[in-house]
């Protein structure tokens, strides 16, 4: 099991460091195409944060273990609210929230939460749940893209270099996933407890660590928009995408250990943060209070509670 444990952190890292390195390969490629940035922006930047959720989980499907999909997509959007949040909260002692921000996007974030809980209630997350599952992703990609005010699209400069870090992360990206698929199935079978368990929890927060850098950075620097709209942008992301493209391969397994607990707390994660920033700002008193639910998840899933 040590073995495994080692694999699992090698591969977790590589796998978030390699996707870092693509999304930035990508980014200037995208760029130097001559594609306006705010497509670049919510496109390939939106994705690049998503990315190791996403190469997980779809490893996950082709090893038919798609209870880690369902995991790693309700225990990343719940550490992304609770845990990263709540970090910010306290970081930046006081976040003051634009009014755009409550205007659209919770709403979107609301909606995504919201069908998610329904497309999966029944425990399984089938082709024609990803397929509308899309549809929200598309929709909220548009919104993103008709919002944004940076609609020039300068060329850069793409290299040799950059071709490379682009394929060889690409790489590293397909191997690094599916050799952590592998060991939270072996380390889950070697502690007696469901793969969807260790998703929800270890899973998760390690796939959530490029969200949880870019948004402490933004708190340190006072860009509350950044640190804010990062978390919110990768829940839906998770919600629509993350969840949806893998649904195109094979159906998507909900256990009762994740539709009993984590969906419906993540609902009510998504819920609190709605209410708490009604007041269009976010104080160190509740991000807390986001900790102290964050350890109330993790000790639940792991049985302590």
């Amino acid at each position: 099991m040590i073995f495994w444990f080692a694999v699992f952190a090698v591969s977790l890292a590589v796998l978030v460091k390699s996707s870092d390195h693509f999304t930035r390969s990508a980014e200037k490629l995208g760029i130097r195409l001559g594609l306006p940035h705010f497509i670049v922006g919510v496109t390939i930047v939106a994705v690049g944060t998503s990315l190791p959720e996403l190469a997980s989980s779809i490893a996950a499907v082709f090893a038919d273990s798609s209870e880690i999909v369902a995991g790693n997509v309700v225990g990343s959007n719940i550490t992304n609210i609770f845990l990263i949040i709540g970090l910010v909260g306290i970081a930046g002692r006081r976040i003051d929230i634009s009014y755009d921000l409550l205007k659209v996007d919770l709403p979107l974030l609301m909606a995504s939460a919201f069908m998610l809980l329904i497309l999966a209630y029944d425990g399984s997350f089938t082709i024609f749940d990803g397929l509308i599952a899309l549809v929200g992703l598309v929709i909220y990609l548009g919104y993103a893209a008709t919002s944004s005010k940076d609609v020039h699209g300068e060329r850069g400069t793409f290299g040799v270099v950059d071709g490379a870090v682009l394929a060889g992360s690409a790489i590293l990206i397909y191997l690094s996933a599916e050799y952590t698929v592998r060991s939270v199935v072996e380390i889950s079978q070697a502690l007696g407890v469901g793969t969807e368990i260790v998703a929800a929890t270890v899973v998760a927060f390690g796939t959530s660590l490029p969200e949880l850098s870019v948004s402490m950075v933004a708190a340190r620097r006072r860009k509350a928009e950044i640190a804010i709209g990062n978390v919110l942008g990768s829940n839906v992301f998770n919600s629509f995408g993350v969840i949806g493209i893998p649904a195109l391969f094979g159906t998507v397994i909900f256990p009762e250990t994740i539709t009993s607990f984590a969906l419906p707390f993540m609902v009510v994660a998504t819920l609190l943060y709605f209410f708490m920033t009604q007041d269009r700002q976010l104080t160190c008193w509740e991000g807390g209070m986001l900790l102290t639910f964050y350890a109330f998840y993790l000790g639940r899933m792991v049985g302590v509670l």
